[in-house]
């Protein structure tokens, strides 16, 4: 592993946006926070301030979805027809693409990733995203039911929108996990408040301005910087808000569920995991050695999806760990503008000091740091760590660390049933990779494990037409594929006598 945090001069497009003044984006407008207070964004490679976003709180939240019911109620966007959404949504995402280069740029400061995961991923699966979605705006139709009642009846449903929709997203992976929410809500004929995380709000603010360049009408998307205890409360426990949507920890998102209780919206959530990356004996072992790697150390690690529970069987124990150790070697640290750094910063203080904790309780509690476990002392990057003798009574095993830190176990039954208990061992459900030759064996794993992605010889895979979601304490609902168009309609069923 080597290290570089020398920092890259931005574009001048990206340092044009950095250097403005950011304001909130509440009805086709530009404003200041109610309140006038901003907080810093911070460069996490280099611990500068980059910029001062504003501090919104509930009133800019109650300004912003009054906006939104306006434009679901009695705006344009309540009277234009399928088609006409269709083309604005693509539209989005032939401007994203126009801008690649400066959002990628925008993200990996900001977050602190490699510009190149940025521009391949971040900005190239929201940009997948807003053109797979435009496709459902025209697709959205009821069904003619044939009933049994006594007397000649005419019964359908009608797919309708579910209204005004709170989304708040995830500081990992900012942009996309914006165009996860926008996107679908926009097809179904929604309107949005967004709330991003307050570690990464440039790219949102930026969408903001590429939303208005789309021609999408005012209100129709607003987006309130702020804090998740006040901006974030405000939006879930918002009266006028029909449906919240947050993708974050299971901690906060059992918070969201609590606080929507009040008028009972409608929840969707993409929660934790801790997910189990299992290599049986048979497998393609330079192929599951790579896999595993990039299963834990992509995006440093900051993956919902992260292989963080690595199962080598017995047979093939230290050559996996072996393997894992050196592809850590390779990876280059450093500033995430650098097009030659494969692992950047994590994304704040707050996230270097809890993964700088986790490791430190892995060695406690009797780990074997193979290798890493180091930090720096200037920025906030941490060493891809590989811990060995690891077992599941310690909390490196059972949490979610959330951090380039993999703990790889052995097991020596060949029972499938007995290898999918250890790794259903978890309160969580996102995501399980199988590594085998055998195809009999993958795909009787995949039934049997409790997670609701499955990846046969890869890890962190992901498509806009493909469900997304976890089971147990990894979430509700799913995003992308058809089954998210579910959390932003309402189904209304209507029966005529004849």
């Amino acid at each position: 592993m080597t290290l570089t945090i020398e920092k890259p001069a931005l574009s001048s497009a990206a340092a044009a946006f950095v250097s403005k003044q950011h304001k909130l984006f509440i009805d086709g407008k530009w404003i200041p926070a109610q309140s006038g207070k901003t907080f810093a964004v911070e460069d996490p490679a280099t611990e500068e301030i980059i910029a001062h976003v504003p501090a919104g709180d509930k009133a800019d939240i109650d300004l912003a979805v009054a906006a939104a019911r306006r434009a679901f109620e009695t705006g344009p966007w309540s009277r234009i027809k399928p088609g006409d959404r269709s083309k604005l949504v693509w539209k989005l995402g032939d401007i994203l693409e126009q801008h690649l280069e400066e959002l990628a740029e925008l993200e990996a400061l900001d977050n602190g990733k490699p510009v190149t995961h940025a521009r391949a991923t971040d900005v190239g699966g929201s940009i997948a995203m807003f053109r797979y979605m435009a496709g459902w705006c025209t697709r959205l139709n009821g069904e003619s039911i044939p009933v049994s009642s006594a007397g000649d009846w005419h019964a359908y449903t009608l797919r309708e929108p579910v209204g005004v929709v709170g989304q708040i997203i995830p500081w990992n992976f900012p942009l996309m996990m914006a165009a996860w929410k926008i996107a679908p809500a926009l097809a179904a004929g929604c309107t949005i408040v967004l709330k991003p995380a307050e570690q990464t709000p440039l790219t949102a603010l930026r969408l903001g301005e590429l939303i208005q360049e789309a021609g999408i009408p005012d209100g129709v998307v607003n987006i309130v910087t702020g804090f998740g205890e006040t901006a974030g409360a405000a939006l879930a426990e918002h009266a006028d808000v029909d449906k919240v949507a947050f993708t974050g920890s299971t901690e906060v998102g059992k918070l969201i569920v609590r606080a929507a209780a009040g008028n009972l919206k409608r929840v969707s959530l993409e929660l934790g995991g801790k997910s189990p990356a299992i290599v049986f004996p048979d497998a393609d072992l330079d192929q599951a050695v790579a896999g595993t790697a990039s299963a834990i150390f992509y995006n440093q690690g900051q993956c919902c999806t992260a292989g963080s529970r690595l199962f080598a069987h017995k047979s093939i124990y230290d050559r996996i760990v072996e393997g894992v150790v050196k592809e850590a070697g390779k990876l280059k640290v450093g500033h995430g503008l650098n097009p030659e750094v494969n692992l950047g910063p994590l994304v704040s203080k707050e996230q270097y000091d809890k993964v700088k904790g986790y490791i430190d309780s892995g060695r406690t509690e009797g780990a074997e740091v193979v290798t890493g476990g180091k930090t720096n002392g200037h920025g906030y990057f941490v060493e891809p760590t590989v811990l060995a003798k690891t077992s599941r009574d310690m909390k490196v095993v059972r949490e979610e660390i959330f951090g380039p830190v993999v703990c790889i176990q052995s097991y020596d039954d060949d029972d499938l049933d007995a290898v999918a208990k250890f790794a259903n061992d978890t309160e969580y459900g996102l995501q399980a990779s199988i590594w085998t030759r055998n195809l009999s064996v993958a795909h009787k794993m995949a039934r049997k494990i409790k997670a609701g992605t499955i990846c046969i010889n890869t890890h962190n895979y992901g498509d806009p037409a493909w469900p997304f979601g976890g089971y147990k304490q990894s979430g509700w609902g799913r995003e992308m594929g058809k089954e998210v168009m579910e959390h932003y309609t309402e189904t209304k069923s209507v029966a005529a006598k004849l």
